[in-house]
């Protein structure tokens, strides 16, 4: 029986793998490249597919774009609702003045000459103007806010009441004369009143407490107006 030397059994005596042949490079740790391959970047035309540039000559047709057109009914109807115009403050200030003047001087002739001459105890009927003047500065009030007018294409509107809506059509056509006019009063509050004079009675109409320069401007419009429409006729 043959013993190996003793270097040759420390050699295997101390656990170590023995090398067999020159070393590997393949047998060490596994290439991480080698195991997956090369790592190719995505190509984003390949994913996506070819991107078309958009052609700036198609312009979207509104009407595709967004639909049917809804509502255009109601949006037609409000461009033809006319514009009205309230009257300037200065008329409710003027009558106001003129209702506390007179119902004071008729609250001084109740409270003296029946007191005078049939007793004191008629001097009570001098609360009746007071109260009536309460009611009246109320009334008025509403009365100014009921007035006003609008400018058509072919026609003048005037709308005025507050119990009785009353609204006038004054069509260009038949204006006849277009006239300003300014009282004392009114003057005196820097207003001024245009009335119109058509071709039947029952269509003539005033619109009273405008600026003398509104009131000028649209006599001027609504003349110019009515001799455009009557050489039309």
């Amino acid at each position: 029986m043959e013993t190996g030397s003793g270097h040759d059994a420390g050699t295997v005596g101390t656990g170590r793998p023995a090398q067999v042949g020159p070393t590997d490079p393949a047998g060490s740790a596994a290439d991480p490249t080698e195991a997956k391959g090369p790592v190719e970047a995505a190509d984003p035309t390949e994913a996506k597919g070819p991107v078309e540039a958009a052609d700036p000559t198609e312009v979207a047709d509104p009407a595709e774009a967004s639909g049917p057109a809804e509502g255009a009914g109601p949006v037609a109807a409000a461009e033809d609702e006319p514009v009205w115009i309230a009257l300037p403050p200065g008329l409710l200030r003027m009558r106001r003045l003129l209702l506390v003047v007179w119902l004071g001087l008729l609250t001084l002739a109740t409270a003296l000459v029946p007191g005078l001459l049939a007793g004191p105890g008629w001097a009570a009927f001098a609360a009746l103007p007071p109260a009536l003047a309460v009611w009246g500065w109320t009334l008025l009030e509403r009365n100014w806010r009921s007035w006003r007018y609008a400018e058509r294409a072919d026609d003048l509107l005037i709308s005025r009441g507050v119990l009785w809506r009353r609204e006038t059509v004054v069509p260009y056509g038949r204006m006849q004369l277009v006239e300003v006019t300014s009282g004392p009063v009114e003057r005196y509050f820097g207003l001024a009143s245009v009335q119109l004079h058509t071709a039947a009675a029952a269509t003539d109409a005033t619109i009273p407490g405008l600026d003398p320069a509104e009131a000028e401007r649209l006599r001027d419009r609504l003349t110019e107006l009515g001799e455009a429409r009557s050489a039309g006729l």
